[in-house]
């Protein structure tokens, strides 16, 4: 046998004898996608690199701000304005005010436990079940079609059945906002398992890697950028998950959807908006967490499509 024959033989077998390492999703061309450094410095040519990033929704808040404006104090008579504060007085009333912001803040606090424990619980249950429909297609084909169900059954129509069978607490709760989350991380985090390449696949099977080690070695890897996207969606569904709860499920320390029908019922309207502006800001902020987390998890390897 040749030189150069020895030396692919040795090659495959000192391969074939180590631990197959995981394996970051590749390119069209068959490489890994380029690092942070070349990628970070490609982008800050670009026009969304650096303070266009801040700018443009910056201007884009300006605008609403302006129309917010040009709608409470020119199409709105004064003795209407309740229905649409102006801004600075939202902010005054709510915001600036010690008392009124205690008063957001602590129901605010009650709707984040629901909203992030039943995210958790989601996760992990979504999580499971996307690996397990990954490795089995009998299981795909039997619980998938229930997944798509529940997410086309609409939330306000459960409700009243979840009350009657688990009474009305923080468990009831905790119930809609998993249903709530739940589809979104099947759906992404099962799109992902399967995107894996072929040719991929083939050399795990080559090298004779079990089911397992090709779940953690490949599949995992390869879906973690669509399992953080649904994570993201979850996140903001989760926190309209618990307001919807808190219409319902009265009793208990109440969440802020519960002090947005309390405000609505009193014509408060700048409490009314502070509270809306307060939770949105809430699901904004979940919603940047595992966006910050999946950069870190997979900033190093994944390359978005360009846009």
């Amino acid at each position: 046998m040749s030189g150069q024959g020895w030396e692919v033989v040795v090659s495959t077998t000192q391969v074939a004898d180590r631990e197959l390492a995981p394996v970051p999703p590749m390119d069209g061309r068959g490489s890994t996608a380029p690092g942070r450094s070349e990628r970070s410095g490609r982008r800050a040519q670009g026009p969304t690199g650096g303070a266009a990033r801040v700018l443009v929704p910056g201007l884009l808040g300006l605008l609403v701000v302006g129309l917010w404006y040009l709608v409470s104090l020119v199409g709105l008579e004064p003795r209407r304005q309740f229905i649409l504060p102006p801004p600075h007085e939202v902010v005054l009333q709510a915001f600036l005010d010690g008392d009124s912001l205690r008063e957001l803040l602590g129901p605010l606090g009650t709707t984040a436990r629901v909203a992030l424990t039943g995210l958790a619980l989601a996760a992990v249950l979504g999580l499971v079940l996307a690996m397990l429909m990954s490795q089995s297609r009998w299981v795909e084909v039997a619980v998938y079609p229930y997944a798509v169900a529940l997410q086309s059954i609409p939330i306000l129509a459960l409700v009243p059945l979840i009350a009657f069978a688990l009474g009305y607490g923080f468990g009831s709760r905790l119930v809609v906002v998993v249903l709530i989350c739940l589809f979104p991380i099947i759906t992404n985090t099962l799109f992902g398992l399967h995107s894996a390449s072929e040719e991929m696949h083939d050399l795990f099977t080559l090298h004779g890697a079990g089911r397992l080690v090709r779940l953690r070695k490949l599949q995992v890897p390869a879906a973690l950028p669509a399992t953080f996207a649904g994570l993201r969606i979850s996140a903001g569904m989760a926190v309209v998950g618990s307001i919807v709860a808190d219409f319902f499920f009265r009793q208990g320390a109440p969440g802020i959807g519960l002090q947005i029908d309390v405000y609505r019922n009193n014509l408060d309207g700048e409490m009314l908006y502070g509270a809306i502006l307060l939770a949105s800001l809430f699901g904004l902020v979940v919603f940047w967490v595992f966006g910050w987390i999946a950069h870190l998890v997979t900033g190093a390897w994944y390359r978005p499509p360009r846009r």
